[in-house]
């Protein structure tokens, strides 16, 4: 009984950190959509190109970063995050490579990862990428970058 009982509740725990690890990574994919999210709810953007299965820097920002309960708050809050990924093995659609070398044509993107911010309305308002620090750090740093242009505004 009491094996059965320990067993339910692994089981249990299991399955919550699988969902909320799922569900708290919500990163869109379709640049369209996300802009029109980000227009429509007053959040800016972030686009992160990466080479997301392997590019070293870019699994340490997931890993330091992304996957963080401090980051996936402020981002919940203030940000619209759009991944534009150019991985190697994992396999995508013709239409989503596409869209993605286009914006990394249009950004000039010359190294990975990239971190992209855009205002609501689309315009480009500062560019990063891995920084050293954690989550907390990152965070600081994102909303240095927005309050900045917010002044210049």
């Amino acid at each position: 009984m009491r094996k059965c009982f320990i067993t339910s509740v692994l089981i249990v725990v299991i399955a919550m950190l699988y969902c909320s690890k799922t569900e708290a990574t919500n990163w869109e994919t379709d640049f369209e959509k996300a802009s029109s999210v980000a227009k429509a709810s007053g959040k800016y953007m972030l686009l992160d190109f990466s080479g997301s299965d392997w590019c070293g820097w870019c699994k340490r920002l997931e890993k330091e970063v992304f996957s963080q309960d401090v980051f996936k708050g402020f981002a919940e809050e203030s940000l619209i995050c759009v991944l534009m990924d150019f991985p190697r093995a994992k396999k995508q659609t013709e239409e989503l490579k596409q869209q993605n070398l286009d914006l990394a044509r249009k950004y000039e993107i010359k190294g990975y990862p990239t971190i992209i911010i855009l205002s609501p309305d689309g315009k480009p308002v500062g560019r990063t990428g891995y920084l050293q620090g954690g989550p907390w750090e990152y965070v600081r740093h994102l909303k240095k970058i927005i309050e900045d242009y917010k002044e210049k505004q």
